[in-house]
């Protein structure tokens, strides 16, 4: 018996290595979307949020297998979704995109795998505000660049605030910023049905599909999913991954004509309804803040980590910038001067996303990471050229002499009496700019590094909860903070005494 046992035992352990080979050796099927706050299309699972579900995450599992492929989710912001594709990122886009003539324009869609029609939210004690007529010389939120905010456009007497996250969205509703909200069908169930502050009234109005969106020039792999998609609708798997998030409606069962009645229970909708509800409660909230402590140290040494480098990129590039401009020949010092000025008078922003997606186009590639921090470190280098500039003309003409004056050459007066000095001075600056590069490597979230801001982003807007995990986040970037400014003092007390030792006569 215990042999028996034995060899049982052996048979499993060799069949889960045969089938992780198996898996090891399929070809990757690297798709992406922007799952930090989109229920319910891909999202992460309010019991456990290092795990991602949702039902457009579903449809990509059932392509895989349908392929043969492994799938390998990429996290991108949404407006980076299509560059990202043009980039060569990753192979395809679902994302609740919508195929307009816009988006068909920059790439190439599959069939539409959902359709629905836009539905209008308000507050549980409002009535009266059930139709599109009926909003006319109202405040309405919506998503933008959705067909929704298009529709809304058309009434002029319509008061539109389009926003980035419906999450944002509803808290402005919930606030009585807003009187009412359209949204895509599926947003409007899983964000209006599942609160006790809102309902979803009247039919649905208009019609957008979903589809599968490729890099222009990729038709092949368009017809290889597009077929494993056809295949999906053909043989009813679409259908009950639907079903259980309870979004197959009547719109789906006439545009695919198929009027059968699934024995699919919407356990997917049921589940998350009852994660929903059980996050109230002094007891679940304290449990839940523990629960983010993984992610929020991850986002923590992320940031940390892109700061960190990002700086020394800006101090060592900073000095050669201010020694150029101010004891180089004067074509140096001018080049030095307009990299300076390009650098400060142009966003953060714009630059991280030209590195990120623009180079590209010239053959340079780089990963999320090292354009993060190349884009921070090139623009706290201009801001440090100035501060270590202005440290550099307060050391006294008299010091170079001097050291010229004991047969020192200039580069070695530079390196062992000029910078000196002007280090000390500008070392509690450069305290406060890596405190505001610490903040602004924020930014790295739209090329899908998620550091700390954009954990706070996930978990906010997957548990509604601003205030507490807010200020969760905010204490792991105090805490980031504080030892630099307690080192920047230490090291300034310490050049400090030496600067102002007494010297013996030489």
């Amino acid at each position: 018996m215990k042999r028996l046992a034995t060899l049982w035992l052996f048979a499993c352990c060799l069949c889960g290595i045969m089938n992780s080979a198996h898996a090891a050796d399929m070809p990757e099927l690297r798709w992406a979307s922007d799952g930090e706050a989109n229920v319910p299309y891909v999202f992460h699972d309010p019991q456990s949020a290092s795990r991602l579900e949702g039902f457009e995450y579903e449809i990509v599992e059932a392509l895989g297998a349908r392929l043969h492929e492994k799938p390998v989710y990429i996290q991108n912001d949404w407006e980076g979704l299509i560059p990202g594709l043009q980039r060569g990122m990753y192979q395809m886009v679902l994302d609740g995109i919508e195929m307009t003539p816009e988006h068909k324009a920059a790439a190439l869609f599959s069939r539409p795998y959902y359709i629905t029609g836009e539905r209008i939210i308000v507050r549980r004690n409002q009535t009266g505000l059930d139709t599109l007529g009926s909003l006319r010389g109202h405040t309405l939120g919506t998503i933008k660049d959705t067909l929704a905010e298009r529709i809304l456009l058309r009434e002029p007497t319509i008061m539109v605030r389009a926003y980035e996250e419906e999450s944002n969205a509803f808290s402005d509703l919930r606030n009585g910023r807003l009187d009412a909200i359209l949204l895509d069908g599926p947003i409007a169930l899983y964000y209006g049905a599942v609160s006790a502050d809102f309902k979803l009234v009247g039919e649905p109005i208009g019609r957008t599909e979903y589809g599968i969106a490729f890099a222009a020039n990729n038709t092949a792999e368009r017809d290889k999913v597009d077929a494993a998609l056809g295949g999906l609708i053909a043989d009813g798997t679409l259908h009950r991954i639907l079903a259980r998030w309870n979004l197959w409606t009547p719109q789906m069962a006439n545009a695919f004509n198929d009027h059968t009645q699934s024995d699919v229970a919407p356990v997917e909708w049921d589940r998350y309804r009852a994660a929903i509800a059980g996050t109230g409660g002094f007891h679940a909230r304290i449990m839940r803040y523990i629960g983010f402590l993984p992610l929020v140290a991850h986002g923590a040494g992320l940031t940390l980590l892109v700061s960190a480098c990002a700086m020394v990129l800006a101090i060592g590039l900073g000095v050669l910038l201010a020694l150029m401009r101010r004891f180089g020949p004067r074509p140096i010092g001018w080049l030095a001067g307009l990299y300076i000025e390009i650098v400060r008078g142009t966003p953060l922003l714009i630059q991280i996303l030209f590195i990120f997606y623009g180079l590209p186009s010239l053959g340079i590639r780089l990963s999320p990471f090292f354009a993060g921090v190349l884009a921070l470190g090139l623009n706290y280098a201009a801001y440090e050229a100035e501060n270590y500039r202005a440290g550099l003309l307060s050391v006294p003409r008299g010091q170079m002499e001097a050291a010229i004056a004991l047969n020192m050459t200039h580069m070695q007066a530079l390196r062992l009496v000029i910078v000196p000095q002007a280090f000390r001075t500008v070392v509690p600056v450069m305290t406060n700019d890596f405190i505001s590069l610490l903040k602004d490597s924020s930014l790295v979230s739209v090329i899908t590094l998620t550091e700390l801001s954009q954990t706070y982003v996930r978990l906010s807007s997957t548990y509604y909860d601003y205030v507490g995990t807010g200020l969760l986040i905010g204490l792991a970037y105090l805490l980031l903070g504080l030892p630099f400014v307690r080192l920047a003092r230490m090291a300034e007390q310490r050049l400090g005494r030496g600067m102002n030792a007494p010297h013996g006569h030489h």
